[in-house]
């Protein structure tokens, strides 16, 4: 469907080696997530100037490398098509841009051709809240200024499509803090700007919405009730503003990662102070590098009068050696001419590692116990994913078969 559908694209060819050997080509697509199955991404044989033909006698096929195949090849007609739909939060979660990579392999002469199709997101999830409601009890001597941390929306889309603002109703006594109002935002602190009188109002209802700036636009709210208490007039303070700590992946069960500390200068039962979740993290479960690489844990202190300081802490992952390379045949020739010509190739093969840096590099060998000829192995990178890299293995002859 043309109206749904933003296609850009490139085809920059160019040759692996000036002598006879495959044709490398690329090129990308963009198209919108949620397409119904059988949707166009793309005329690849016109946009690579290949002829129909030419797919159908070179078995041309899509290759992906994990096996999950959401874009198919009609070899009839040479287009690229939705096979299946394509849920770009539940593909990629909040990484931008989203991309699939794959290529079509071709055989008689082998080539090969990489594809790029970013996903672009649509604005088909509006901000939720956890929770329907919230409670507050707080002391009527709190001080002008007093923050309160509010519960964050979650809004699965990316870019202008998440959530971008909120909005709290009535501002009689609370306001929100400005960056709480801000493009992109995460958290919002409502402050105090008035001072509550318990014998005047012993209880406040109050409504926060998030926004996204979608079109159109979609919203969730969240109810706040507030209990006026009679007096506590400081609040706690975390140490600091931003916690940060690192852990290996596959770090056993039970290991202490960090800790947080908050303060309050109050006395007795109103300096008292209560974590939203322990003040101490610790693995509980199986991390796993390559799945993710960053965790942000939002953490809130309060106070027995209702007074309360966030902060944040970010888990770097550190890769270790954990996973081996994986080697995969593309395609190779059954026979060999004993007059085939120098860099003949006779095979293609794919080697990935999930690992990242010096832990996914890897260093291809070939051993031949063939009589009268030699191999070579010719190898290019590209990606075949989002962070990690694969490369592909051209095993040529080196010399003319004797």
């Amino acid at each position: 469907n043309s109206f749904f559908l933003t296609m850009k694209w490139q085809a920059l060819l160019f040759s692996l080696v000036f002598y006879l050997g495959p044709v490398i080509g690329q090129i990308s697509y963009s198209i919108p997530e949620e397409m119904p199955s059988g949707s166009l991404v793309g005329n690849i044989a016109q946009d690579l100037g290949l002829d129909t033909k030419r797919l159908k006698s070179g078995r041309a096929r899509v290759y992906t490398g994990d096996g999950v195949e959401y874009i198919e090849l009609n070899g009839e007609r040479g287009l690229l098509l939705i096979k299946e739909r394509i849920d770009r939060e539940a593909l990629c979660r909040q990484t931008t841009p989203c991309a699939l990579h794959f290529q079509i392999i071709l055989e008689n002469p082998m080539e090969f051709y990489s594809v790029t199709v970013e996903i672009i997101d649509i604005n088909d999830n509006p901000p939720t809240f956890e929770k329907s409601e919230v409670t507050f009890k707080i002391s009527e001597s709190a001080v002008i200024g007093g923050k309160f941390v509010l519960d964050r929306a979650i809004d699965l889309d990316v870019g202008k499509n998440g959530l971008q603002k909120y909005e709290l109703k009535p501002t009689d006594n609370f306001v929100l803090k400005g960056d709480s109002q801000g493009s992109g935002t995460e958290k919002a602190e409502m402050i105090l700007q008035k001072p509550l009188d318990r014998e005047k109002e012993e209880s406040i209802s109050l409504v926060l919405t998030a926004f996204d700036g979608g079109d159109p636009q979609m919203s969730g709210t969240i109810r706040i009730f507030i209990t006026v208490l009679d007096v506590n007039d400081n609040a706690p303070v975390f140490t600091q503003s931003t916690y940060t700590a690192t852990v290996f992946e596959n770090a056993p069960e039970g290991t202490v990662v960090t800790s947080v500390s908050a303060s309050d200068a109050d006395h007795g039962s109103n300096g008292r102070i209560k974590y939203s979740i322990t003040n101490k993290v610790i693995v509980i479960g199986q991390i796993d590098y390559e799945k993710t690489k960053l965790f942000q844990i939002d953490i809130e202190a309060t106070d027995n009068g209702g007074l309360s300081d966030s902060s944040k802490i970010l888990l770097d992952v550190t890769d270790v050696n954990d996973n081996s390379p994986q080697l995969k045949i593309l395609s190779k020739s059954d026979a060999i001419l004993e007059d085939s010509p120098e860099s003949t190739v006779i095979a293609m093969l794919s080697v990935n590692d999930p690992d990242s840096d010096r832990n996914g590099e890897f260093l291809p060998n070939l051993t031949t116990t063939a009589t009268g000829g030699t191999y070579w192995i010719e190898d290019t990178t590209f990606s075949s994913g989002r962070e990690n890299t694969s490369r592909l293995l051209f095993c040529s002859l080196s010399r003319n078969m004797h």
